[in-house]
């Protein structure tokens, strides 16, 4: 069977209900993608923790080796690695008890939804999630 994303529908659900939002290959730096989304969520009031080795601090928040380090649970496991590495997060995101992995636009590993799927989560690949919550949660 071939993968779907999960219909607008349930996606603005799971925006609706989302606890913490890991991000896994978030970037210091203000000019990257992955901060300027991440930068974003937090404003419309998402609690983001980063996952970024390289980095003690950002966006205001500790910033975390691996998903495994961080000490509170986490809702959504949000991915901004290249294809190759996804299987690895999704498993690293199955052991820490994540509800939900999102893959963000134009990364895509059919290997790594399997393992989310097979873990009970939910698997949303090639789409950004700062966009998914303005179509499906507009002005909130």
């Amino acid at each position: 069977m071939a993968f779907e994303n999960p219909t607008r529908e349930e996606i603005a659900d799971i925006l609706r209900n989302a606890g913490n939002i890991a991000v896994v290959g978030l970037s210091d730096r203000p000019d990257r993608t992955s901060h300027m989304v991440s930068a974003a969520m937090q404003m419309r009031g998402y609690r983001i923790i980063p996952v970024n080795p390289g980095a003690a601090e950002i966006l205001g928040e500790k910033s975390y080796p691996s998903l495994k380090d961080i000490p509170e649970p986490v809702h959504i496991v949000n991915v901004f690695r290249r294809s190759e590495y996804c299987a690895e997060v999704a498993r690293e995101a199955a052991e820490i008890g994540a509800k939900v992995l999102w893959l963000q636009q134009g990364i895509i590993s059919e290997e790594a939804a399997a393992i989310a799927e097979s873990s009970g989560m939910i698997a949303i690949m090639d789409r950004c999630i700062k966009v998914e919550d303005s179509i499906a949660l507009g002005g909130r």
